[in-house]
C-alpha cells in the first residue's frame, strides 16, 4: 500500500495505473479518454472526494492522451481543422467551469447529480443511434485501403472532408458554440471536454465516430492543459485560502502511465471494430455513471 501526499488516497501501487489501462482502453475507441469514469472511481472507491479530483483527472489527459494522438495522426484520420474550431471554443469555457466547480458545484452531492443528468442526456442520444443506424462489420473496415480522412475545405463557416468516399460538411459556429458549454461542463468535471464533444458530434452532427476520435482526443488534451494551468495557478491566486484546488500530480501520473497504454490500444484496435459495437461501449460506459450518480442522488 501507497500513500499519495496530496489526496491523502491510500492504495496499492498498482491498481490506479491498471484501472485507468482497462477503461482507457475500451472508452479510447470512441474518442474518449476514459478520465470520465476515473472520476467516479476515485470519488466512490478512494474516497477522493476533494475538489482538487477534479484537476487530478486532467494531469491524467496529458499523460494518457498523447498515444492515442499518435496513433490517429499514424494513420491519418487526426482531423486538424475540427480539432482547431473544438479547441478554440472549450477552452474559455473550461476557465469558467473550474470556477463554478469550486463554488456552486463545491458540494459533492450536487456535483454527481450535475453530472449524472449530463451524462444522460448523451446516454439516451446514443441509444437512439445504436438503435436506428445501419451497421459495417469489422472485416469490412479492416479490407479498406482508403480508410482516411481527407480535408477538402476548411473556411470561416465551414469545414468539408471526405473519409469513405462519402463528403462530410459541418457548420463551424455551431460546433464552436457546443465547444463552449462543454468547456464549462468538462471544467467542472475534470475530463477536458471530451467525454461530451465526441458522443454529441456523433449523435448531434452525424459524423463517423472513426474520424471524431481523433480530433476528441486532441482537443481533451489541449483543454486538460489549461484546466491544469487554471487550477493550479488562477484559482488558487483568487482563492487563496482553497489550495485544495491544487491537483495530485503522483496520483494522476499513476493513472496517466496506465492510461497511456490504454488509449493507444484502444486507437490501435478501433478501425476493426464495428461502429455499433463502439457505441454500445460508449453507451454502457455512460450507464455505469449515470446509475451512480443520478439514481443514488433521489434514492439516498
Amino acid at each position: 500500500m501507497v500513500e499519495f501526499p496530496i489526496s491523502g488516497v491510500e492504495t496499492y501501487w498498482w491498481l490506479p495505473a491498471l484501472v485507468a489501462f482497462m477503461i482507457s482502453a475500451f472508452a479510447s475507441t470512441g474518442g474518449l479518454s476514459g478520465a470520465f469514469l476515473l472520476l467516479p472511481f476515485q470519488m466512490s472507491i478512494l474516497d477522493y472526494t476533494a475538489i482538487s479530483v477534479s484537476p487530478t483527472n486532467l494531469v491524467f489527459n496529458i499523460v494518457a492522451i498523447p498515444g492515442g494522438i499518435y496513433r490517429f495522426i499514424r494513420e491519418k484520420r487526426m482531423l486538424w481543422p475540427l480539432a482547431l474550431i473544438i479547441i478554440i471554443g472549450t477552452t474559455p469555457g473550461l476557465i469558467l467551469g473550474a470556477y463554478l466547480r469550486t463554488t456552486i458545484f463545491s458540494g459533492t452531492e450536487d456535483f454527481k447529480l450535475f453530472v449524472g443528468l449530463i451524462l444522460l442526456y448523451i446516454l439516451i442520444r446514443l441509444i437512439f443511434e445504436i438503435i436506428k443506424k445501419k451497421d459495417r462489420t469489422g472485416t469490412e473496415l479492416k479490407d479498406q485501403s482508403d480508410f482516411r480522412a481527407h480535408t477538402i475545405r476548411f473556411s470561416l463557416l465551414k469545414y468539408q472532408y471526405e473519409f469513405e468516399k462519402r463528403v462530410y460538411t459541418v457548420s463551424n459556429l455551431p460546433v464552436f458554440i457546443l465547444a463552449s458549454v462543454v468547456g464549462i461542463i468538462g471544467g467542472a468535471y475534470g475530463i477536458g471536454g471530451g467525454a461530451i464533444i465526441a458522443p454529441f458530434l456523433v449523435t448531434v452532427f452525424g459524423l463517423p465516430i472513426y474520424t471524431v476520435a481523433g480530433p476528441a482526443l486532441l482537443s481533451t488534451f489541449f483543454t486538460s492543459i489549461a484546466g491544469i494551468f487554471v487550477y493550479s495557478h488562477l484559482l488558487p491566486a483568487i482563492y487563496p485560502a482553497q489550495a485544495a484546488v491544487i491537483p495530485d500530480w503522483y496520483l494522476g501520473l499513476s493513472f496517466g502511465i496506465g492510461g497511456l497504454a490504454g488509449i493507444y490500444l484502444g486507437a490501435r484496435l478501433q478501425r476493426y471494430l464495428p461502429e455499433r459495437l463502439i457505441k454500445t461501449i460508449m453507451a454502457t460506459a455512460l450507464s455505469v455513471v449515470v446509475i451512480k450518480y443520478v439514481f443514488s442522488y433521489f434514492m439516498g
